[in-house]
């Protein structure tokens, strides 16, 4: 019998901004997906339209296209599974809802909200399940006739799984390993709701068994529900077909201590969404990595290593690195904390290994903001070269090469004024003609000059080195003075040691 083709699912609720763990599961499907020559999908579990968000998917769909991260079958893209929207697969799930109640595996339930509010008053920690269920309004405590009825007339109900009292479910955890629940501690989850709609257990098990998903990755806050979908899976004789289960480890607090969260993030200092995410509704921006100016290679690199690596003590990965060498089994059950030092630790590495070419774009939407103008891209391509070392975030192209293109608008004056003296000033003017005289105004001659003048004024190099850098670049930053100098050319040069000198002589 041939090996069944590896399909993997992502499936978000458009209900809000995304979850760096969000993106940590979009990534673990889909390197496992491309390492087997499968499929990822791209599922949009809309069923809960009283938190449904406008701009939400679109959103979803924008931060998985900056992380690189495109779904073979989506709502957008299409698919021989389609529709992807489980709004738009609303009629599919009412014929296995009453499939399962025809079974006896589930049953109608007509309570109404204030009823189950007076229910959660009266009984500490009430659950709707085997121990109260017989004093409910529902086909399995009312007469078959009154049932009949009610259905006729219309009346609301929703659909509950009936959980067994007394057994075991178990499954094998591709993380975990053997992993079993006590049915009786379960209560019976609503599996279809009154306007028709499906809640999330039915709808993610006929999906799956629909759209023949290999494989399930999903956070382990799902893992309580677990033996329901095992349950439904069983019950509806797709056994044989349920998908192999992970359950990934939480992303936690810096101090280990709970799940991270947006108010964690807003707390410390640090995005906790891919992207910006604006709510309409109460007119709040969080912030994304993307704005910040992490690049999205830096972003799902961090990601991977949240609870995996390979066995080496390489940190770096491309995503096609990653595609080769993800393996299920090095993910760890514990949870991983998030280190925002670490994260800008990832991006700056990336910044340094990026082609100039790569980054260019980027880097001159910076400038650009901050009112540079930039005329030629070969001398922007070898200032991003000359300076990416230098930067943790894009947006720290702006102070390390800003300076190429305008003249600084302040100096570090309280690093130079105290210890300035006439010869210091001599030495800038005489510095002016000797540069005028250089032959290439290339660094090596230009340092060489430099260092000479220097000897002959009896002025020790650190001295004057420092002025001429604050002179150029108006602060104490920056690459190699004189490669500073060379790029910028002799008449630039000589323009700011003029202007400098009115500024340190004032």
């Amino acid at each position: 019998m041939p090996e069944k083709k590896v399909r993997v699912r992502f499936a978000p609720s458009p209900t809000g901004g995304l979850h760096l763990g969000g993106v940590r599961t979009v990534l673990f499907n889909y390197l496992f997906a491309k390492q087997h020559g499968g499929d990822f999908v791209l599922r949009i579990e809309d069923t809960d339209q009283t938190r449904y968000v406008e701009g939400a998917e679109k959103y979803i769909n924008d931060c998985l296209a900056w992380c690189g991260l495109i779904p073979d079958e989506s709502p957008a893209k299409g698919g021989q599974y389609a529709p992807y929207r489980q709004t738009e697969r609303k009629p599919i799930y009412r014929e296995y809802a009453e499939r399962l109640v025809a079974q006896g595996h589930a049953y109608y339930a007509f309570d109404t909200p204030e009823e189950l509010d007076a229910k959660r008053k009266e009984i500490p920690n009430f659950q709707y399940g085997h121990a109260h269920r017989s004093t409910l309004r529902n086909s399995l405590s009312l007469p078959l006739s009154e049932v009949e009825t009610l259905l006729h007339n219309g009346t609301p109900h929703v659909i509950r799984i009936k959980m067994p009292e007394n057994e075991t479910v178990s499954f094998t955890d591709m993380i975990r390993g053997h992993v079993s629940f006590d049915t009786a501690q379960v209560d019976d989850k609503v599996l279809l709701k009154a306007d028709g709609m499906p809640t999330y257990h039915l709808a993610v098990v006929v999906d799956d068994y629909l759209m023949k998903i290999t494989h399930a990755f999903r956070g382990e806050e799902w893992l309580p529900s677990a033996p329901v979908h095992l349950l439904l899976w069983e019950y509806l004789g797709w056994k044989a077909d349920m998908p192999q289960w992970a359950h990934l480890p939480l992303i936690l607090k810096p101090d280990g201590h709970g799940k991270l969260s947006k108010r964690d993030g807003a707390r410390l200092g640090f995005p906790v969404f891919a992207m910006n995410w604006y709510d309409a509704k109460n007119d709040e921006l969080t912030p994304g990595f993307r704005e910040l100016g992490f690049l999205p290679g830096a972003f799902v690199n961090l990601l991977a290593m949240l609870g995996w690596n390979d066995g080496t003590d390489q940190e770096i990965f491309t995503l096609d690195e990653l595609v080769e060498k993800f393996s299920i089994d090095r993910v760890s059950k514990a949870g991983a904390k998030f280190d925002f030092e670490k994260a800008k630790w990832y991006n700056a590495e990336w910044i340094k290994r990026s082609p100039a070419e790569s980054l260019k774009v980027k880097v001159a939407e910076v400038l650009t903001a901050n009112g540079i103008t930039i005329n030629k891209e070969a001398y922007l391509l070898k200032i991003i070269d000359m300076v990416k070392d230098r930067c943790i975030m894009v947006a720290d192209f702006y102070q390390q090469a800003g300076y190429f293109f305008r003249a600084p608008l302040e100096y570090d004056v309280n690093s130079v004024k105290p210890k300035w003296t006439d010869v210091k000033t001599d030495f800038f003017i005489e510095l002016k003609e000797v540069f005028s005289n250089t032959d290439t105004f290339e660094p090596a001659e230009l340092e060489a000059k430099f260092k000479a003048l220097a000897e002959a004024k009896g002025l020790k190099i650190g001295d004057v080195m420092l002025p001429f850098r604050i002179m150029l670049v108006g602060g104490k930053f920056g690459p190699h003075v004189f490669d500073i100098a060379a790029l910028l050319g002799e008449a630039e040069t000589l323009k700011r040691i003029d202007l400098a000198l009115a500024v340190f002589t004032a």
